[in-house]
Parts: structure tokens; C-alpha cells; sequence
């Protein structure tokens, strides 16, 4: 059964012109695209998405990187989609991701890693409807 998640492209990669590099690898790997959006980040957008990560060290620092400019929310699905999209970016650290994946093709470090992913089907969901409304999955 088909499963959604979302993806967000983060400013790195937005700035450095890999989002449709990454999309199409995502349209490759059986992921069909529901929604797209660019926008950039308010701080209390930001803080919102990422507010489970607000007692960890690194929230304020993820923050300002996601506030940085510009990134694109995708809503994506296909079969076993969070699980597939997991494989597909790689460890969060980019420098110990396989390679072939997003993050070892197109990130730096733990923090600039050029990809976010949900990590449960319950986030995908809270995920998807914080950045798309229902009418605008097609």
C-alpha cells in the first residue's frame, strides 16, 4: 500500500542548484511527487517543524540553518515510503553516509546534510500537513 512522506531540500542544496538533480533521483527510486514548494523559513516556522529537537544541542544551530534561504517541501509517496526515503538520503552525518546516496553525493557534514526526511509514518503525516493542506496533494 502506498505510503506518504515529505522531504525538504534544504537551503544548501536550493543554493547550490541540486534540487531537480535530487528530485528526479527521488522520481527514480518510485517516489511520486504530491506536492512541491519552494518558500523560505520564518524562525517560528522553523522552530514549529523542528520543535521535537528544541532540548537538543543542536536545535539553535538547525535553525539558523534552515532560516538561511530558501529550501523546497516536497510530499512524496510510493510503497514503504518513509523506510525507502531513510535508505535513499543516507546517515544523517553526510561524511558516514553510503555512497550513492543523497547526502554523501550532495552534503558536507552533519549539519549541512542537503536533505531532511520524515522519520515515522506518524511524522510523515504531521510532516505532509505542516507545509501542504489536503487539496493540494494531487
Amino acid at each position: 500500500m502506498a505510503e506518504r512522506t515529505l522531504t525538504i531540500f534544504k537551503p544548501d542544496s536550493v543554493s547550490a542548484g541540486r534540487t531537480g538533480a535530487m528530485l528526479a533521483r527521488l522520481e527514480e527510486e518510485g517516489f511520486r511527487l504530491l506536492g512541491l514548494r519552494k518558500l523560505r523559513l520564518s524562525q517560528q516556522q522553523a522552530r514549529a517543524f523542528y520543535a521535537v529537537h528544541r532540548d537538543r544541542p543542536f536545535f539553535e544551530g538547525l535553525v539558523r540553518f534552515m532560516t538561511e534561504g530558501p529550501v523546497v517541501a516536497a510530499a512524496l509517496e510510493r510503497e514503504n515510503a518513509v523506510v525507502r526515503l531513510r535508505e535513499v538520503m543516507g546517515a544523517t552525518d553526510s561524511k558516514k553516509a553510503e555512497p550513492g546516496t543523497l547526502r554523501n553525493l550532495f552534503g558536507t557534514d552533519i549539519e549541512r546534510n542537503a536533505i531532511h526526511g520524515s522519520d515515522s509514518a506518524d511524522n510523515a503525516a504531521k510532516e505532509v500537513a505542516f507545509f501542504f493542506s489536503e487539496a493540494e496533494l494531487v
